[in-house]
């Protein structure tokens, strides 16, 4: 485990919130990093997350990463805490069908715009998160993005459109001003442009990512 990262981390973003992208590891290695005091841990499939949670019994918050069918909506919806994939309304009714208490959501934005990734385009955002209103169990907490495989300007110019958004949309929707952004890849960029929370997932299981 990277654990002097992770004690960088918190010593110079006591504030941010480091979920742990578990594809990379088995259940059974979960209590050892939960141990170190990673408490938030992020699943990308539904398949994955199906064979870990019953397979854990600790305190710690469950997140949703990736992109979530509609028609896979009730085989985990009660059972995560943190959603960070909303980006349909087709997704929310479904959400809302299912759900039994309020779920903490972020709209995934397109901060790239590649055809490949999912989420809102940019400019629809507002519009999008306007269309939400009648689905109270969607708690929207803020924006994600992934930003591109580029240069770190690129990448920069990509974090930096998610928080100007961000800032436009907290005009309307003050509760909805966390942004989720950054990745083994680029989180440091992201820590820069001012991320609440950021998905790590190889970084800190070897120092050899460093």
């Amino acid at each position: 485990m990277n654990k002097a990262l992770l004690e960088q981390l918190r010593e110079a973003h006591p504030d941010v919130q480091i979920v742990m992208a578990s594809k990379y590891i088995d259940a059974d290695d979960i209590p050892f990093y939960y141990d170190a005091g990673i408490e938030d841990f992020g699943e990308s499939r539904v398949e994955g997350f199906l064979e870990k949670h019953p397979r854990i019994s600790l305190p710690i918050r469950w997140h949703f990463l990736g992109t979530l069918q509609t028609k896979k909506v009730k085989k985990i919806i009660n059972a995560i805490d943190t959603l960070h994939s909303l980006d349909r309304l087709k997704l929310a009714r479904e959400i809302q069908k299912r759900r039994e208490q309020p779920l903490s959501c972020y709209v995934q934005v397109n901060i790239s715009k590649e055809p490949q990734k999912h989420g809102v385009a940019p400019e629809k955002t507002l519009d999008f998160i306007d269309s939400l209103a009648p689905y109270d169990l969607c708690r929207i907490e803020g924006l994600m993005g992934m930003a591109s495989y580029s240069d770190k300007e690129t990448v920069r110019e990509e974090f930096r459109t998610l928080r100007r958004l961000r800032d436009e949309v907290v005009s309307k929707h003050p509760q909805a001003g966390r942004l989720s952004m950054g990745m083994s890849e680029d989180y440091d960029i992201a820590l820069e442009e001012g991320a609440d929370v950021v998905r790590l997932g190889r970084i800190l299981i070897s120092e050899d990512m460093l």
